[in-house]
């Protein structure tokens, strides 16, 4: 990856980047509530379950389809790969997570980043849209390569479940950067190992997590929009 696309990428997947990442907490906060989540161990076993066995992974796959959609100018099936992203959501919640922040990586990013093979991908994502789609979706259109896209979307995705573990658990910043730390090679094995998976591999195992985003949108005190 050239120097100019590892930059941008850094400012996409920044917590500075305008999608509103620090609104949601992808079912953290009823963790916390629940008692599944009480300190650093705890905290990074349910970090490895979203990311490997749950959202995390069909992020990334759904990212990859994107991106080939993208990179091909295959507007259906770029279509095609949203509407499955969104029908995915488990929840209410989860699903206004991946849409509002799909809707404005997107916009940010055409405006701020723009590119001829964006407007193509604008065109066949004029409503709702998933994140990671628009991630696969923006790469793609600007050339970058699937690979490193894909590991440093599944790091930020831990890194801004972190961001929000230290608002509501008992977790310190350096606790957090070291769960961080540890992760990141577990983020980029599972990103290579997805390398041309199909919507057939979709799939998770996260019951637990699906079922206390459902929790959350009763939850009596709560900081986060999921």
């Amino acid at each position: 990856m050239a120097t100019a696309e590892a930059l941008a990428l850094m400012a996409w997947l920044s917590p500075a980047y305008p999608v509103g990442a620090y609104a949601y907490s992808h079912g953290l906060e009823w963790a916390v509530e629940a008692g599944d989540v009480r300190d650093a161990g705890s905290l990074e076993a349910w970090l490895a379950d979203a990311l490997e066995r749950g959202a995390g992974r069909n992020d990334i796959i759904l990212l990859g389809a994107a991106h080939r959609a993208a990179s091909a100018g295959d507007g259906p099936a770029l279509s095609d790969a949203n509407d499955l992203a969104l029908a995915l959501a488990p929840s209410r919640e989860l699903h206004l997570e991946t849409s509002q922040q799909g809707r404005s990586f997107l916009d940010a990013t055409a405006a701020a980043w723009p590119h001829p093979a964006l407007e193509p991908v604008q065109a066949a994502l004029p409503g709702a849209v998933a994140y990671p789609v628009a991630v696969g979706a923006a790469a793609g259109a600007h050339g970058m390569g699937r690979d490193p896209v894909a590991a440093a979307y599944g790091l930020a995705f831990v890194q801004n479940l972190v961001s929000a573990a230290l608002r509501v658990a008992p977790i310190g910043q350096s606790a957090g950067m070291r769960i961080v730390a540890r992760l990141a090679p577990r983020a980029e094995a599972l990103a290579a190992s997805l390398r041309g998976a199909g919507f057939e591999e979709l799939g998770t195992a996260t019951l637990r997590l699906d079922l206390g985003s459902h929790r959350h949108e009763t939850q009596y005190s709560r900081i986060f929009r999921s």
